[in-house]
């Protein structure tokens, strides 16, 4: 039952990425910008300690997200010599829809593939899931 539950969460992880229509990313790239829009804001060296990578190649993998109109910076008000990066408000908007579509794609999924009672049997599985992760 383990490894079916992990293969089918990475089904289903895989299946709400290709749903997501927000882009190509690399997963670190994908990590950095859930960290940003989970946390706000965060420091180049944060972003790195993070992450266990050098702050240069952080900065480099940041630079092509600024250039992709993903990231802003602006100065650290705790210290000027910091730069402060958050999702730019564009990006804000698409991640938004993003998650919009995949909640949609489930919905509708769940609606027209299974019957009331089993939709009650999955909602039973979600709690369950729940406590799996909570554990």
């Amino acid at each position: 039952m383990a490894e079916d539950l992990r293969v089918v969460t990475g089904k289903l992880r895989r299946r709400l990425r290709e749903e997501a229509h927000i882009g190509d990313f690399t997963p670190s790239q994908i990590q950095v910008l859930s960290l940003l829009e989970r946390e706000g804001t965060a420091t180049v060296s944060a972003l790195a300690r993070l992450h266990g990578m050098r702050p240069q190649s952080m900065g480099e993998m940041l630079s092509a997200l600024k250039a992709a109109g993903l990231v802003t910076g602006a100065p650290d008000p705790n210290d000027g010599r910091q730069t402060v990066l958050s999702l730019t408000p564009a990006f804000r908007k698409k991640v938004k829809a993003s998650r919009a579509a995949r909640e949609d794609w489930l919905f509708r999924t769940i609606q027209t593939r299974f019957s009331a009672a089993e939709q009650q049997q999955l909602a039973i599985g979600v709690d369950l899931l729940k406590r799996l992760i909570d554990s």
